[in-house]
């Protein structure tokens, strides 16, 4: 036996959803239902556990055995339900270096991450069952009871044993659609290096992050006080039924004659800032309720396991084009900042359950909770936090690869780049704290906003007119910033032209040492690193603008599947960030002997002995990819006794 094919269908009370597939299996009544397998390609067999079926000896010993590859769409879920299946040890999982995941696959090719997307995208012959929904909702999760259905809260094979066929054949015809996909994507195998960097990601989402959870219950209960009081003090106001209801209270704002047709975030600021008095003083009770951040501390109680760990954070290729991760469950590449100075004495307040002195103490109440999202976060057994980060890292990526020679003496001498970009576009010195340190932020704003070809829409997107600069300040911004940074500009715009010849001619192309070439119908663009990312179906398009443009297929901002739209500025983009993320992966690999516990966009954090020096972590983090000769990387860090950005 050389690959093993399989799907699984199980049962558990916790809502896999809300919980992941980590807490999902520790239900007391979690169970597997159906194994559907396939053995080197042979016709699928599947195995009825529900009906006292049991697996196969040479099934059962494949599934440990690490020569034997393990073959599933979204593998995770098999793997950690089948080590519960097992038996295996609490918090010890199947060695995900067996692995192959055919969505993980799927992602590197640009292609949707759900088994009928990629099945409909690729017009196999045998699609996913439609009837799946329906069937899962009946035998995989508890039902209501009825006086219908006898008062029971789950439905068995023998309720209705026509469906249950019918799933069996369903899970029989998953097996079939994840191997006719890997069929059809076996011209463009992914590389070793890529699977090595998956189970890296996964020993990372076994281990989980820890959490305090008393904490986490406190800050829950506290929300739910002063929620109670906002809308106390808001009926008080307006003597609305439930102000808390956007119409309602729309209503009562027209009524005082204040007419707006959002209550939407950034609207109240705005009617906040324009009005006073009684109105003045209920928007601002509307944007205290509006920050009500129990949701993420609710996450946190769904997604905590018996360890008092957080599992299954990370998904490996969630940005499937460029590769980078995305966040799973807790969501943690979208934490509020913290900026509090007495962060600890706030989150004891709160771990404490102490309301009183919060509200006497400060302001608002969720904004503080807000601020202490992160503190929930913290080291397990003894151990502390290191967070190391590296700093810059798209600025100096795109500087590099640009051959941008003033950026590079910048970071070469660790010098601010907001600083010597304001001081780059106005040739005048520019010091933080300093000589003309007004022009700082017009110099962060255009590097935040201009990298990647944005005009005078991102600058305003990016909060340029927030920040005080005024709208005919912004296309003399836009065009000091290209004057400023021509080797970037000209990187775009050979990109852009490397692209479309290599669409219109079928041919390889290169720039930059960035390689492009067509293939089956797919553009190709291969990283410095060696590793290709895809984009289906390109051809030459029109812009709105009557100009010649490059369109691919993709899900887009609706979650469909759909023809996009990119050009030289973006495409440079997705490079810029593809290389970031395999900077980071270096990193990770090289830290591996650490237990990395989670990472944020291009931040690591790590649990380590009270011994270990900030210092040598980011130093090793710190070290260039041999394929990126030249390019200067710094690492900052810290340590704590709970995550925070510092």
């Amino acid at each position: 036996m050389k690959i093993l094919s399989v799907d699984i269908e199980s049962f558990s009370s916790v809502n896999l959803q809300k919980s992941g597939v980590y807490k999902y299996c520790e239900s007391e009544d979690f169970e597997i239902l159906l194994f559907a397998y396939s053995v080197d390609n042979a016709p699928v067999q599947v195995v009825d556990l529900a009906n006292g079926e049991e697996l196969p000896p040479e099934i059962l010993s494949a599934l440990t055995d690490d020569s034997v590859q393990k073959c599933a769409f979204n593998a995770s879920f098999e793997r950690i339900c089948l080590s519960r299946f097992l038996g295996l040890p609490k918090g010890q999982y199947l060695n995900p270096k067996s692995w192959r995941c055919t969505m993980i696959w799927a992602a590197t090719l640009g292609l949707p991450l759900s088994l009928a997307g990629v099945g409909a995208v690729l017009g196999l012959d045998k699609q996913k069952l439609a009837e799946g929904k329906n069937l899962i909702r009946y035998f995989c999760v508890p039902c209501t009871p009825t006086k219908t259905n006898g008062g029971r809260i789950r439905n068995l094979p023998i309720h209705d044993l026509k469906k249950w066929e019918l799933f069996k054949s369903y899970n029989v015809r998953d097996v079939e659609v994840e191997m006719a996909i890997q069929k059809k994507l076996s011209r463009f195998p992914v590389s070793e290096e890529i699977w090595a960097e998956y189970q890296l990601s996964e020993e990372i989402n076994d281990i989980g992050i820890g959490l305090d959870m008393k904490f986490v219950a406190s800050a829950i209960k506290v929300d739910e006080i002063s929620k109670l009081s906002i809308l106390s003090k808001l009926t008080e106001l307006t003597g609305l039924e439930n102000p808390n209801s956007v119409l309602q209270m729309r209503k009562w704002l027209l009524e005082q004659g204040l007419e707006t047709d959002s209550l939407g975030k950034k609207q109240v600021e705005v009617l906040v800032n324009s009005n006073s008095g009684l109105l003045k003083q209920v928007l601002l009770l509307r944007q205290k309720l509006a920050k009500s951040s129990v949701k993420k501390y609710q996450a946190m109680e769904n997604y905590t396991c018996s360890d008092n760990r957080a599992h299954g954070l990370f998904q490996f290729y969630g940005a499937n084009r460029t590769g980078r991760f995305a966040g799973r469950g807790i969501q943690l590449q979208n934490l509020p900042q913290n900026h509090m100075l007495d962060l600890s004495e706030a989150r004891l307040l709160v771990r404490e359950g102490n309301y009183d002195a919060l509200t006497l103490l400060y302001d608002s109440t969720p904004e503080v909770l807000s601020e202490l999202i992160r503190t929930a976060f913290v080291p397990q057994d003894g151990k502390k936090f290191i967070v190391s980060d590296f700093s810059a890292i798209e600025a100096r990526v795109i500087a590099w690869l640009a051959g941008e020679n003033w950026r590079l003496e910048v970071f070469k001498n660790g010098g601010d780049i907001y600083c010597a970009s304001a001081s780059q576009m106005f040739h005048v010195p520019v010091e933080k704290n300093g000589e003309n340190a007004h022009l700082r932020q017009k110099g962060k704003i255009a590097e935040l906003a201009l990298g990647y070809g944005g005009s005078v829409g991102a600058l305003t997107a990016m909060g340029a007119l927030d920040m005080g600069l005024a709208e005919d300040e912004l296309q003399p911004l836009v065009t000091t910033w290209r004057n400023a940074n021509p080797h970037i500009v000209k990187l775009w715009w050979e990109v852009d032209k490397a692209i479309k010849n290599c669409i219109k001619q079928r041919t390889a192309t290169n720039s930059h040492g960035i390689k492009f070439t067509y293939k089956s119908g797919m553009l190709f663009i291969t990283l410095l690193s060696g590793r290709k990312f895809a984009y289906v179906k390109p051809r030459i398009g029109e812009n709105r603008f009557g100009g010649e443009s490059v369109t691919y297929e993709g899900v887009g901002v609706t979650k469909k599947w759909e023809r996009l739209e990119s050009y030289g500025p973006k495409f440079v983009e997705n490079i810029v960030q593809a290389m970031a993320r395999d900077i980071l992966c270096f990193a990770m690999k090289n830290l591996s002997q650490y237990r990395i516990v989670g990472h944020v966009h291009d931040e690591l954090i790590i649990e380590v002995d009270e011994d270990e020096s900030v210092s040598n972590i980011c130093e090793q983090m710190s070290a260039t990819p041999p394929w990126a000769k030249g390019l200067l990387l710094n690492a900052d860090g810290y340590e704590c006794e709970f995550y925070k950005k510092e």
